[in-house]
């Protein structure tokens, strides 16, 4: 389409670009970004707790130091001991979620189900700390199970689509500008 000045003659300056494509960019980005708000602040605000999780002890307690860096414990002495710690509420082994053994540190982490973690010497047996653990159900919250499989699946991982798109129009809105001004300093 030829765009032309209010007296019907052509314009001064050939190397003007409609700028229509970047409209319908700026909606698309106005639009998308209005629908995942929600989602994609959850997911942000989980992302930062979660990439501090080793700095923050509210979110994950920090691992503790045993004595010896061989385990020598056996399960059922590890089991018999988390059954003493009444804030674990450990009374079958349906109640422990994961056994973590980190024979470098010479200590091994009891995730209950109720979310408390319990931290053992691997050699000793003796407890290093009892704490509360987040950092599970935070990441529960980031990557959108907690609120079940339907919204994992139908609502996060559309947000994460989004915000991909949402990237890529936002390099459009961003390139455009320069790319229209680069071209009216290019000599024809």
């Amino acid at each position: 389409m030829l765009v032309t000045n209010r007296v019907g003659k052509k314009p001064t300056n050939p190397k003007v670009i409609p700028m229509a494509k970047p409209l319908s960019n700026r909606r698309i980005h106005y639009w998308l970004g209005i629908v995942s708000a929600l989602p994609v602040l959850v997911i942000l605000v989980t992302g930062l707790m979660l990439q501090l999780k080793k700095q923050v002890p509210w979110v994950q307690p920090p691992e503790q130091k045993g004595g010896g860096t061989v385990p020598s414990l056996s399960l059922e002495t590890v089991f018999q001991t988390c059954q003493t710690i009444p804030e674990a509420g450990v009374k079958t082994w349906k109640d422990i979620s994961r056994i973590d053994i980190r024979p470098a540190k010479g200590m091994m982490k009891v995730l209950a189900r109720n979310g408390w973690e319990i931290q053992l010497d691997s050699s000793t047996g003796s407890v290093l700390q009892v704490a509360y653990r987040r950092s599970d159900l935070i990441e529960s919250f980031h990557d959108g199970s907690w609120f079940g499989e339907w919204t994992k699946l139908g609502i996060f991982l559309p947000a994460a689509i989004i915000l991909l798109v949402l990237w890529a129009t936002g390099l459009v809105l961003f390139f455009q500008p320069l790319r229209v001004k680069w071209r009216r300093q290019v000599p024809s």
